[in-house]
């Protein structure tokens, strides 16, 4: 029998595999070279094929380097070729704009499976369903978000009547400490559309005199369980960048960073960023 590994304090990724790190080391060193990425880049925004001749007017080079570095691109897939009369017409292979991006993804450990949730909650907070009279609190939480600038683009709570509507009744939750409700999370559809069923909006917050202890944690793994049983394989949300605190949060609940969506609204006249997050279920 093999020993058994010794105990890690966090769970790591499964290392990429080995004829994958060839791919990638392959398409990685094709890239190695400055001209050949003008070159591809000169191909890929051209719009329509483009001849040898073009691209060796365009770039500035000779003829046999431009044929050389195409040659490059085209044995690992890069650009495509195609003869037309004697002229050889280069083309961009679209599977590469959504595959480099991806290997690149890959390498960097960006898609890399992630913790289901924080395992740290203290015992002295508890999370149950929102109900009824829990409103009013929501509600004062949910000012006291608004006060700090980094919670929401809102600057107004919204009415109860609003908010009842928008979030899933089945994915509403508060958090308790001592008695008081301390925080809340929830979940909103993102469409009507059936297909869209499982995706969902998510909020998380804590009030004023109860952030630091813990709360968050309990709440958001309330709520990636409570998605993940109750078929939402999808979970996304949209977070200031200056809220660090709460992107630690997202990001130890197994959320991945797909952006930053530069001035993407404003708040009081003033255009600010958000980091869109997502985690997908590991529910199949």
């Amino acid at each position: 029998m093999a020993p058994k590994a010794a105990p890690t304090m966090t769970a790591r990724a499964p290392l990429l595999p080995e004829p994958d790190a060839a791919t990638y080391a392959e398409w990685f060193a094709s890239l190695a070279e400055p001209t050949r990425v003008r070159l591809l880049h000169a191909v890929a925004t051209a719009g329509a094929p483009i001849t040898v001749g073009e691209l060796t007017a365009r770039l500035g080079i000779s003829q046999s380097t431009c044929s050389h570095h195409v040659r490059k691109l085209a044995e690992v897939g890069f650009v495509r070729l195609r003869k037309e009369g004697t002229a050889t017409l280069v083309s961009v292979n679209s599977a590469c704009c959504t595959g480099l991006p991806h290997a690149a993804d890959v390498v960097m450990g960006v898609l890399a499976s992630r913790p289901c949730c924080p395992d740290d909650v203290p015992a002295d907070v508890t999370v149950r369903a929102m109900v009824q009279d829990d409103w009013p609190s929501v509600r004062r939480i949910y000012a006291e978000g608004i006060a700090t600038g980094n919670a929401t683009f809102e600057t107004e709570v919204p009415s109860r009547r609003s908010l009842e509507a928008t979030w899933l009744p089945d994915h509403r939750w508060v958090a308790e400490v001592d008695g008081q409700i301390a925080g809340w999370a929830t979940a909103t559809p993102v469409s009507a559309r059936e297909c869209y069923a499982g995706v969902a909006e998510t909020s998380v917050y804590v009030g004023d005199g109860f952030r630091g202890r813990g709360v968050g944690k309990a709440l958001i793994r309330k709520q990636v369980v409570a998605a993940d049983d109750g078929g939402l394989w999808t979970l996304q949300t949209s977070v200031f960048p200056e809220n660090r605190a709460s992107l630690a949060l997202h990001h130890s609940a197994g959320f991945r960073t797909l952006a930053v969506r530069e001035r993407i609204a404003q708040r009081h006249g003033v255009w600010r960023d958000t980091v869109f997050l997502e985690r997908r279920s590991a529910v199949d």
